[in-house]
């Protein structure tokens, strides 16, 4: 596959004007670019747009407009401030004035941001110009910041109403643009598989990452390998060196069981771990991230460039592709098609064709579709951005309206229930033997309630997890600056093999488990002493599936238990410490089990901050606030999770903290280490106060309730040193006389992390 880095206009699914005054191109007036064709992300720059009128001038009210990508997160523009950054200037060569007018989201999508610069008092008369400089630096402004992501072409669409009718005229054979290229290395990072057989084939996955997580050339090093257990084809010294950022070490093998962990150091002593990584038997992980979309959509960078990235840059076993269904052209949805079929490569890397079918929350809210086979019919929730009208009749208005297409061709397909802008309406419908996973985390945050909030209706439905990026990035999508709150999720496909149809039958059973980044081994299993009958589908749905009678089952196993009780047994090894692991029934919490005991607490003091708004788009929830320390000092600080390096989390002081973060559901914060006879902490938020002493707590935390959704800060206490990486208990969980008892796990990791597997739904009746 040639990796194209930037996107075809022909397969971007918008809006186009069906009225314009002629087509002569020489109507409407040219513009031409002039800046660097490079910068790094972050930087500052400064770029001048030379807009020349056409054959018809520009009438007085008539305007020029600039249109960008909705997803950035460079600067935006301002006119007020020119000592400030982003500032932006206009000045013509003929008579009257320039008024300019930003906004975010003035455009149609996906060229939402926008600058309008309207002509008032005169008019310009062909040939005559307008200069536009965004990132003025001639009074004091730095320029015009950068996004903190790659972006292989980044596009200012130049657009004019030339007879003031607020007609915009896309300039003809007008592509303005630059490449936005990875900063200096901030960290190396090598990536393993958590369980393989002995003696199977994995890889090892090596990247130099900036500050932002882009893959960066800038990170070139020699690394010397110590390994807990032999490995074959592993070589003693990695040359790492590759103008991608990332390299693959493969094949690799272990030939005895054990646990594997690799140590990496560089020569200037950096140290670098791997793992840690089963070497057993019994069904393998492969880990994925199947939601993210592009350019050709609302997204960024090109197609190509995605499926590069999750093979070869994140090291991902399964991805697809899940563009805006209403925003898919025809000419996308067959190169699609055809770049699944080209990249699936079976026993090495899954891609499944698919789409987002993005209906409104009213009727259905979003959804995942993902299809064994290339070929199927898209069935839209509309054509709002498809101007090719052939297919209408096949829209799907409806959820239940998709659920009906899907069942009425002879199409193997599979869909998750996802919270994204739209989020999924698990209350307006829902078809077991189509949807059989729910998305708890994503870019967008952690949704826990999507999946609880089905419980009392009896839905048997798998945990994953997925990124829905928008950058580029499946497998590694850092949310930067912008709107997205959270680290991308993967999830752990428990398989026998890596090929369409394990991965179709993992979700069917529900044999999954999501993270919110990490990668980590999770094993959860139910010993039956009485026994009982596993489904191998939904019996609710398919009564006549076909079973078989067991003493134990694993995640996501559907069982009619022959007795009251089931011995639950966990264990997970983790490439951090483990805070904590709640085993849940329903949405209660019956163990928590941790990691350290009272004795093992010291002057470490967490804070931390979690929960979002509400349900729906605009679930952002910020957290502003001061942490001061009485009658002690912080002798060390650490932030918890801050996903945005811009965003203010930081010691100030000796006795001091200042915060400013969003969290969307996810956890952030950070751990102080106390010093003094008798310190005392008084945190005070825009969210309510607190103040605790830490002689005073024991291993409980201290919990305000913030209200909105889940929206809580709490303060505790934990060991001065790292905390364990592996964890394994027993509890005993009693089964309901009726109904479901979904039994699962949520793991919180010492890094801010979480993962959560999907339920044993062991029943009675």
């Amino acid at each position: 596959m040639t990796i194209k880095r930037d996107v075809d206009p022909e397969m971007i699914g918008e809006s186009r004007l069906r009225t314009i005054p002629g087509t002569d191109p020489d109507l409407f007036g040219t513009a031409i670019l002039e800046g660097p064709d490079h910068v790094e992300v972050r930087s500052y720059q400064t770029f001048k747009i030379t807009y020349t009128t056409g054959k018809l001038g520009l009438d007085d009210t008539g305007a020029v407009r600039v249109a960008l990508r909705l997803i950035s997160d460079a600067g935006a523009l301002q006119t007020t401030d020119p000592a400030a950054p982003n500032y932006v200037t206009a000045r013509s060569s003929g008579d009257g004035q320039l008024m300019l007018k930003y906004d975010r989201n003035g455009g149609q999508r996906p060229w939402n941001e926008t600058l309008t610069i309207y002509q008032r008092g005169g008019y310009l008369r062909p040939g005559e110009t307008i200069e536009i400089t965004l990132g003025d630096a001639s009074q004091g402004s730095p320029g015009l910041l950068m996004s903190t992501f790659f972006e292989g072409a980044r596009v200012f669409r130049v657009m004019a109403d030339v007879q003031a009718t607020g007609n915009f005229i896309p300039l003809p054979d007008t592509r303005l643009e630059f490449t936005v290229g990875a900063g200096p290395l901030h960290r190396h990072l090598a990536v393993l598989p958590t369980r393989r057989r002995p003696g199977e084939s994995f890889c090892l996955g090596l990247k130099a990452e900036d500050l932002w997580g882009n893959p960066t050339d800038q990170g070139p090093t020699r690394f010397t390998v110590e390994s807990s257990l032999p490995v074959s084809g592993l070589p003693e010294v990695i040359e790492f060196a590759p103008e991608s950022g990332a390299m693959r070490i493969e094949p690799l093998s272990v030939a005895e069981e054990g646990l594997l962990t690799l140590r990496l150091t560089s020569e200037d002593g950096r140290v670098v771990e791997a793992g840690p990584m089963q070497i057993c038997q019994g069904r393998v992980h492969y880990w994925g991230d199947l939601h993210g979309q592009t350019g050709e959509t609302v997204g960024t960078n090109s197609i190509e460039h995605y499926f590069d990235f999750a093979r070869n840059k994140s090291f991902l076993d399964v991805t697809s592709h899940q563009a805006n269904d209403f925003q898919i052209k025809p000419a996308f949805w067959d190169k699609l098609n055809r770049l699944t079929a080209e990249l699936n490569e079976p026993g090495v890397f899954t891609v499944l064709p698919g789409y987002e079918w993005s209906g409104n929350t009213a009727v259905g809210g979003d959804h995942n579709v993902f299809f064994r086979e290339e070929g199927a019919q898209i069935y839209r929730c509309s054509h709002a951005l498809v101007e090719e009208h052939d297919d209408l009749d096949a829209d799907a208005h409806t959820l239940t309206d998709l659920y009906g297409k899907l069942h009425a061709e002879p199409v193997d397909a599979v869909m998750y229930a996802h919270v994204g802008g739209r989020y999924a309406n698990i209350h307006f419908d829902h078809d077991p033997k189509l949807e059989a996973a729910v998305e708890v985390h994503s870019a967008w945050g952690s949704f826990e309630w999507v999946l609880t909030d089905g419980f009392p209706m009896r839905r048997r439905v798998g945990v994953v997890a997925n990124s829905d990026g928008h950058k580029g990035r499946p497998g590694a999508s850092y949310p930067g600056a912008s709107f997205f709150g959270a680290y991308g999720g993967l999830t752990c496909f428990l398989m026998e093999e890596n090929t369409r149809e394990a991965v179709f039958e993992a979700i069917r059973r529900r044999h999954t488990y999501g993270t919110s980044g990490p990668r980590l081994a999770i094993d959860i299993s139910a010993d039956l002493p009485e026994g009982g009958t596993l489904y191998h589908r939904n019996p609710l749905s398919e009564p006549d599936c076909a079973t078989e009678e067991v003493r134990s089952c694993t995640m996501g196993d559907i069982v009619r238990s022959s007795g009251a009780s089931a011995r639950i047994s966990v264990s997970v090894d983790a490439p951090v410490g483990i805070e904590s692991i709640e085993l849940r029934k329903g949405s209660e919490t019956t163990t928590l089990w941790r990691s350290y005991r009272e004795s093992d607490l010291g002057s470490r003091l967490r804070l931390m901050w979690s929960g979002a708004e509400y349900r729906g788009r605009g679930r952002n929830t910020r957290w502003q606030g001061r942490a001061l320390v009485a009658g002690g000092r912080i002798a060390q600080f650490a932030p918890v999770n801050r996903l945005n390096p811009e965003q203010t989390l930081e010691q100030i002081g000796s006795n001091g903290a200042i915060f400013d973060t969003i969290t969307t559901g996810n956890r952030m914060g950070c751990d102080m280490w106390l010093e003094g006879a008798a310190p005392e902490l008084s945190l005070t938020t825009n969210r309510g106060n607190l103040t605790v002493r830490p002689a005073d707590l024991g291993i409980e935390p201290v919990v305000m309730d913030a209200g909105g959704l889940a929206r809580k800060l709490f303060v505790q206490r934990l060991p001065n040193t790292p905390l364990a990486r592996n964890a394994s208990f027993e509890a005993e969980v009693d089964i309901a006389a009726t109904g479901d008892t979904p039994v699962w796990i949520c793991v919180n990791l010492e890094d801010g992390n979480q993962a959560w597997t999907s339920p044993i739904y062991l029943h009675r009746d």
